[in-house]
């Protein structure tokens, strides 16, 4: 689905499942993080216009959908706990600047936010029909749409500042392939976590 070389296990579904709060609250740190991190690429490509205004519309909806996450969470009478650091993200930054030299780091930077949108999205259909009420499955199925549609636009500006950096399209999609590999194994890495009640857990 989406680029991902491997499919969330059912371990993390019971899990996102039987701590609603945590997952809820982790879901709402994700949405600040995204929204962090696309303004943080805007900051440091500032050379580049049309990825800037790109990144500034996604860091936009990001923040709308942490407003949408955070009123369930004080409809629901749940504290936002402190953000905890993620494991998945950082270990698969980390990862891919390890994965051989890249000809593009900007490429490099959007293909893992690429491939974090598709986890998200993934997740948030398993969530869409497995979530313990209705107003949890409508949310979800409301916001996979949009993680799907941000995996494109990631993909989509990495093949475009790809090919400004000198890279083929058909090079940018073999370094995704080779991320997603990393991805998956980093997944498979955290079914041994014993709490992985997150998106990304």
């Amino acid at each position: 689905m989406l680029g991902l070389a491997t499919q969330t296990d059912e371990a993390w579904v019971d899990a996102a499942i039987a701590d609603v709060a945590k997952l809820l609250c982790d879901h709402a740190h994700c949405e600040m993080k995204a929204a962090s991190n696309a303004m943080s690429l805007a900051v440091r490509h500032g050379d580049r216009p049309e990825l800037v205004s790109a990144l500034l519309a996604l860091a936009e909806e990001e923040l709308q959908h942490f407003r949408r996450v955070h009123e369930i969470l004080v409809a629901r009478g749940i504290p936002l706990s402190f953000p905890p650091v993620d494991p998945y993200a950082a270990m698969l930054r980390t990862a891919s600047t390890r994965a051989g030299k890249s000809p593009s780091v900007v490429v490099d930077r959007l293909l893992v936010g690429a491939l974090i949108e598709a986890r998200s999205c993934e997740r948030f259909r398993i969530l869409s029909e497995r979530a313990p009420d209705e107003e949890l499955r409508a949310l979800y199925h409301e916001l996979l749409a949009s993680e799907a549609g941000h995996y494109r636009v990631f993909l989509d500006l990495a093949i475009r500042e790809g090919a400004r950096d000198g890279m083929t399209e058909s090079g940018v999609r073999a370094r995704l392939r080779a991320l997603a590999s990393i991805e998956g194994a980093i997944v498979a890495r955290l079914v041994d976590e014993e709490d992985r009640a997150t998106v990304h857990g």
